[in-house]
């Protein structure tokens, strides 16, 4: 794929799997320019970050509150966000469908963020929760001892040292936003709200019929690459969080 999208038509025909010719970036020109690609990665980046960043804000103090501020409900509550885990998202499709028209944010960017950043509360909120329950509460307890709030005790003491916790959700989030495409094909219609996935299954519907294949796969290239490097940095980082993170639990 990589490689073809480097080819022009016919050499994609007659040489689908050896190296092109001359590698051209006409392709990527084409998709950026005349498919507007460009539309979808700017979206697609909208979502990802704010959506990230989003559920962070909500996760973070709602982990700690499950974990540290036990109060009368909160096993039941901890325990409703894991089982939500294990329902398959797609039931709640058709009401966030029209709860999102009823507050017209159907077919809005910063609505479909709203919808990526709640989806992903369980997984967050239990991994989170897993990090911070590995933390001592006699630091905690020291810093309270010397006059510090329990918002102080949360943002600089519990969130500095849940960091990798912290880091790992967000990539997983954000890799997670970025790839998702039937959320976005349901709640999104106009052209200039596409996500970078809807945006290529445009292009792939016009390659039936204007045998662009070279496009296509340019613009699934342009899909891809930013994942493959988001991994390839952090791969370590992922792994030792998710490690640490079955281990504390």
């Amino acid at each position: 794929m990589i490689l073809g999208s480097f080819k022009s038509n016919a050499e994609i025909y007659s040489n689908p799997w050896g190296l092109p010719a001359s590698f051209s970036f006409q392709n990527f020109i084409d998709s950026w320019q005349n498919y507007n690609i460009d539309v979808g990665v700017f979206n697609s980046l909208i979502v990802t970050v704010l959506g990230a960043l989003l559920t962070l804000v909500l996760a973070i103090p709602t982990s700690y509150a499950l974990e540290r501020l036990k109060f009368r409900g909160s096993t039941l509550i901890f325990n409703l966000y894991i089982s939500a885990m294990m329902i398959p998202m797609v039931l709640g499709w058709i009401p966030l469908f029209f709860l999102l028209m009823r507050f017209n944010l159907l077919d809005n960017i910063f609505g479909l963020t709203i919808v990526y950043a709640v989806s992903q509360l369980p997984f967050s909120i239990f991994v989170l929760t897993t990090f911070l329950s590995s933390i001592p509460k006699e630091l905690e307890e020291s810093a309270a001892i010397d006059g510090m709030s329990p918002y102080g005790i949360l943002l600089k003491i519990i969130t500095p040292l849940a960091m990798s916790g912290i880091i790992t959700v967000t990539i997983m989030n954000a890799i997670q936003f970025w790839n998702e495409y039937f959320m976005a094909l349901i709640f999104l219609q106009s052209r200039e709200n596409y996500t970078l996935g809807l945006a290529v299954d445009f292009i792939s519907r016009e390659a039936e019929y204007t045998n662009a294949w070279g496009t296509l796969f340019a613009s699934l290239t342009i899909a891809i690459i930013p994942v493959i490097i988001l991994y390839a940095i952090f791969q370590r980082r992922i792994s030792k969080g998710m490690t640490e993170g079955a281990i504390k639990g």
